[in-house]
């Protein structure tokens, strides 16, 4: 991980100020990168070489988009052909890791591959386990997500195929759950190592069980290699402890998705909004604003430590400090993106990035 480099606000970061002082209402901004512009570590922005390493299944006599066109930017990301339009370079495929699987008296070597689920951290490569190392590189097929890093991708084997199953917010391509559930079955049925690659870890909002769910039902034995989902990795890297004696005695991971879309979360009830626990919001963005109203609505003080962490533990981390009641306007104000992380609670303010000042931040940790 980079070390910190610009920090954006007017008053030095740890000054000391009366606690009625302008000083607590400003909103802290921190980039990693001296260009937050830089592309994405993720892979909604595919790079030429992610572009050409999965370009396995574009070999089909379906139409094809010239080689020699510029790869679409971030606003623009659409992926030309996803799974339905890949499925006969699949069948080929299937055929090849058929034969690569026979043994030297010619018959097919019986029982199914292996299917292991597999964490990727929230984008730091160095953040990724041994096991998953050691997975990764004798991988068969990989399927993988939009959160997958392309420093992590770099690390497959150089015999190894590549599918990209993700979604991107704004767009879904034709790829569906029960897709990617068939694609597994298959290719494992066929004996391949096959390697589903997730964000973070693969059963944190990762989906992760509801395909090792479907797997274990047609007989296919999963293995499951945990990574360190963004909540840990993230909090690590901005000094926030989850969980602090004095100041929370619980964490809770919350989805800011709906279900049906829309702004409304997906869960938001009284008993969440305890200003003893730490709140982690995965996939928040577009929803914090009905979020934050309905915890102050419940009780959670409008002056709570909150932070909204963009691309967490790569370069291009951006972090925004706001107190509950400013977070969703400075998100906005500040254009974060997705993949972004938003904490809330008083724990917040134990980070040494915490911009307000040191007096109050003190204050929070309660002798015992």
């Amino acid at each position: 991980m980079a070390l910190l480099g610009r920090l954006s606000s007017s008053t030095p970061p740890f000054q000391s100020a009366n606690p009625n002082s302008s000083v607590q209402k400003q909103v802290f901004t921190i980039n990693c990168s001296s260009n937050s512009q830089k592309a994405s570590p993720f892979t909604e922005k595919h790079s030429i070489e992610r572009y050409q390493r999965d370009s396995w299944v574009y070999k089909s006599k379906l139409p094809q988009p010239s080689c020699s066109c510029q790869l679409p930017s971030d606003q623009e990301f659409v992926r030309d052909y996803d799974i339905a339009m890949q499925l006969p370079e699949l069948k080929k495929l299937l055929e090849v890791l058929r034969e690569k699987r026979r043994n030297e008296n010619g018959c097919e070597r019986k029982g199914p591959g292996n299917v292991f689920l597999v964490g990727t951290g929230p984008g730091d490569p160095e953040l990724l386990t041994i096991k998953a190392l050691r997975v990764i590189e004798s991988a068969d097929l990989l399927l993988y997500d939009r959160l997958v890093s392309n420093d992590v991708l770099n690390l497959v084997g150089p015999n190894a195929n590549l599918l990209y199953v993700g979604k991107t917010a704004g767009y879904h391509s034709r790829t569906q759950q029960e897709e990617i559930h068939e694609l597994l079955l298959s290719f494992a049925e066929a004996g391949a190592t096959v390697v589903r690659l997730k964000g973070g870890d693969p059963l944190v909002f990762g989906r992760g069980g509801e395909e090792m769910d479907f797997l274990q039902q047609q007989g296919i034995e999963v293995k499951v290699i945990p990574g360190i989902t963004a909540a840990s990795g993230i909090a690590a890297e901005l000094g926030i402890p989850l969980t602090h004696r004095g100041v929370a005695n619980s964490v809770r991971f919350l989805t800011g998705h709906s279900r049906k879309g829309g702004t409304d979360p997906l869960f938001v009830a009284e008993n969440a909004a305890d200003p003893d626990s730490t709140l982690v919001v995965y996939m928040g963005l577009s929803t914090l604003p009905s979020l934050a109203s309905k915890l102050m609505y419940h009780g959670l003080p409008d002056d709570t430590p909150a932070a909204a962490i963009e691309r967490g533990t790569t370069p291009q981390q951006r972090i925004v400090f706001a107190e509950l009641k400013d977070l969703a306007d400075e998100i906005a104000k500040n254009q974060l993106v997705s993949p972004s992380l938003i904490m809330i609670g008083k724990v917040v303010a134990l980070s040494p990035l915490w911009p307000y000042a040191i007096i109050e931040t003190s204050t929070l940790v309660e002798s015992r």
